[in-house]
């Protein structure tokens, strides 16, 4: 019932605004061409970000952009497949007739715009390493929302079976990872090794990878990167839309189902999504791994109003998972088996009804964006509420609940560019609240809070920028006490921490093909309550862990630069980077152990020694003709424990991606392709050896294919994936299955990844109303 209530005063909140905010409208019209024949392009696609504004093109070529602002200069891009997208700063003061010449081209163009940067821009314009995947590229067959976006360079992930997977960026996760949803930064428990990113990963159009420290837009817990997920860009005046998606996975079973239907009329804009997926135990090249299954239930919605004076949107979402664990019981063979010794029949492994133990999360969202034009500039503001529930069950009451709820508010105000100057002013503010609600305890019930404050500044010349910034952060955190049979189990703590930052950003465009970017910065983290206050057995990582009220910030220095190139038939990246982190907090075990229930568990303790991480990025795409599509990636991290001079755990190893598409013209079909690649991981022996095993080297072999057809005007999309072609065994460097990871019992024990999957997936995109 509170949850309704706080969405019905949401929603008047939205009316009151747009009574408020009320003027006459502005429409802009135009036209898209091809830049060498002239001719129109019907079906292209004008965006403006910023004011999540979109329109298509006519069959003459035609546009028309309702309810804009009056003033104000934005960035308009446009697409059409096949050519390189164009974007244009337009002056709405004085647009009419826009026209857009569009350029042929066969290398998929990294001229897109950024928006979880403080200025969208284009990615040539912004200083911050950057990726983004599209949506052709997140309807690849994928086991969730983190999976997708491993093939960029300097993206890794944790890994707890297919069902759970960790972002980590350049070497860095857990709390050091901001991700960004509704424009809100998603709360739920970033620090535990099990714990996923509780996001419907078909919820996006695209997905933004910022790399490198961004604690100047973010505050605290943004050391290592951002993930941005945008919400699709809302329908067309007078259209409905709608799209589905479902897929299906041999080795576990999956079934992905996602239906999504997106209006707008005369600027009231809605949105609302379904997804289901379930899956049984997966599969090795060994045989099953058991109690692996899981299932997920997403719905979404968002209603809104896009006008001159702005927009504003009312999102709310709901996600609930729950996925199954096994507690590793062996036979004399040293087989899997049930904890009454007996053995594990197919249909057990095949049974979608999850046995004891497993987790059940659940992540309720409400999120109110808005973007007002007041006097000389327009003002962001983005409000969001978020519970996170983690149950961990052993039975049909929760031994581990965590209850934690989490305000946010982001007010950002962006003064219109003068003389190439573009400045912004903010002030970000968050409390959390969490509360445990089980018989058993890891950390304590804790409240949080965090206000952060800061100035930006971005100067465009002819073929530079410069950008520069500073912030004030402040967090506070206060740990309960609690008492368990008489004995206290957490002693209360209380701190408060500050922070000053910076950072300086330039990019140089030697012509339209050469772009170098640079960027040098500080950025802080303030450390958690599960880092300041554990006591108790972890379940999910198998040991015993205990924090330090003491800890410090973690402080981080950072340099990093990229050279782009983007030719007619190459394109090429290469990046360096230097991340210093004073500080860095990190668990480790110096052989003490503690036995709970008659289990023996490692004692892990909380402490902190100066860390450093540098590493490199590349990335190679030749187009020899316009049907072969020949992409390479390279991503490797070197990370080093300075204070005790030996490597820090836990590091993704190097990585080499390479994937060849044939993209033949074929009658009757649109986007046809066929593609073979090899994923290879380097082996990884920088290990921290006392608590952490090496990995070996290892390629797999991935294929697919594709193609658009249309059933009468209705196109359908159809495609087939493999991944792990030749059922290799293989132990990943960040799986948590891995040997000395996976049981502390028995450091010999692992559970390989994933087996030969092959995948089967189907789109459809629909419009009801045009």
């Amino acid at each position: 019932m509170k949850k309704l209530q706080l969405i019905g005063l949401v929603m008047l909140y939205t009316l009151f605004s747009s009574t408020v905010f009320a003027a006459a409208l502005k429409n802009i019209t135009g036209k898209v061409i091809d830049a060498s024949t002239k001719q129109t392009l019907p079906g292209a696609t004008i965006f403006i970000p910023d004011l999540k504004v979109s329109a298509v093109t006519n069959n003459d070529g035609e546009f028309t952009l309702n309810n804009l602002p009056s003033k104000g200069s934005y960035l308009v891009e446009v697409h059409y497949i096949g050519y390189k997208t164009a974007t244009q700063v337009v002056n709405f003061a004085n647009a009419a007739g826009l026209e857009f010449a569009l350029q042929p081209t066969v290398i998929e163009t990294k001229e897109i715009v950024i928006t979880g940067s403080l200025i969208s821009s284009t990615s040539k314009r912004n200083s911050a390493s950057s990726a983004v995947v599209g949506k052709d590229q997140l309807l690849q067959p994928s086991t969730n929302l983190i999976d997708a976006l491993t093939k960029i360079p300097g993206v890794s992930q944790i890994t707890t079976g297919p069902s759970i997977s960790k972002p980590v960026i350049r070497g860095l996760g857990y709390n050091r990872i901001v991700t960004l949803d509704d424009g809100i930064k998603q709360q739920g428990q970033q620090w535990g090794d099990e714990h996923g990113i509780e996001i419907d990963q078909f919820k996006s159009d695209r997905i933004e990878v910022l790399r490198g420290a961004a604690s100047l837009m973010y505050g605290s817990d943004a050391l290592g990167g951002v993930i941005n997920l945008l919400e699709p860009s809302s329908a067309p005046e007078g259209q409905v839309k709608g799209e589905f998606i479902s897929n299906y996975s041999t080795n576990n079973g999956l079934t992905a189902n996602s239906l999504m239907l997106n209006g707008n009329e005369n600027g009231f804009v809605w949105r609302a999504r379904g997804t289901y997926k379930n899956a049984y135990s997966f599969k090795t090249p060994t045989g099953y791994f058991p109690n692996s299954g899981f299932n997920e239930t997403d719905l979404s919605g968002m209603v809104g109003l896009n006008k001159n004076w702005g927009y504003t949107h009312l999102n709310v979402s709901n996600f609930h998972n729950n996925i199954g664990f096994y507690e590793p019981t062996l036979d004399d063979n040293g087989n899997f088996v049930k904890e009454d010794g007996s053995a594990f029949t197919n249909d057990d492994y095949k049974n979608r009804t999850l046995e004891y133990p497993r987790q059940d999360i659940r992540h309720f969202k409400i999120a109110l964006n808005n973007n007002f034009i007041i006097g000389n500039g327009n003002l962001k503001a983005d409000f969001g509420y978020q519970q996170n529930q983690r149950r961990e069950l052993d039975g049909p009451d929760p031994a581990l609940f965590f209850d934690l709820k989490t305000y946010n508010a982001d007010l950002k105000y962006y003064i219109h560019e003068t003389n190439g100057w573009q400045p912004v002013f903010g002030v970000s503010i968050d409390d959390a609240h969490s509360q445990n609600k089980g018989t058993e305890f890891l950390i304590p019930a804790y409240d949080t809070f965090g206000l952060g404050v800061f100035a930006y500044a971005k100067k465009n010349w002819e073929n530079n920028t410069f950008s520069i910034g500073a912030r004030y952060d402040f967090r506070k955190n206060n740990g309960k006490q609690l008492f368990d049979d008489g004995e206290e189990l957490f002693a209360p703590f209380k701190n408060k921490f500050s922070n000053v930052s910076g950072a300086l950003g330039f990019t140089h465009q030697f012509n339209d093909e050469l772009n170098f970017k640079a960027n040098a910065g500080s950025a802080f983290r303030a450390p958690n309550p599960a880092e300041l206050g554990s006591n108790g057995v972890h379940e999910g990582t198998f040991r015993y862990e205990i924090g330090n009220a003491t800890l410090s910030p973690e402080r981080s220095y950072q340099v990093d630069a990229a050279l782009e190139y983007e030719g007619k038939i190459v394109s090429a990246s290469a990046s360096v980077y230097n991340n210093y982190i004073h500080n860095y907090i990190y668990a480790s075990n110096n052989g003490e152990q503690r036995t709970v229930d008659g289990t023996l568990f490692d004692v892990y303790r909380y402490g902190q020694v100066n860390a450093n991480l540098y590493g490199a990025e590349a990335s190679l795409t030749i187009h020899p003709v316009p049907f072969i599509h020949f992409e390479n990636t390279f991503g490797y991290v070197h990370a080093q424990n300075n204070t005790l001079n030996r490597p820090l755990s836990f590091i993704p190893a190097g990585t080499l991606r390479n994937e060849l598409r044939f993209e033949p013209k074929l009658k009757g079909t649109n986007d046809a392709y066929l593609s073979v690649g090899i994923n290879s991981a380097f082996k990884q022996t920088r290990v921290d050896d006392v608590f952490e095993t090496p990995t070996s080297g290892y390629s797999l072999l991935n294929a697919g294919i594709g193609a658009t057809f249309n059933l009468g005007k209705q196109p359908v999309k159809l495609s087939v994936s493999a991944n792990n072609l030749l059922n290799q065994k293989y132990y990943d460097a960040l799986s948590r299955f891995k040997p000395g990871r996976f049981d502390q019992e028995n450091p010999n024990l692992g559970v390989y990844n994933t087996g030969r999957n092959i995948t089967f997936g189907l789109y459809i995109p629909f419009q009801l109303v045009k």
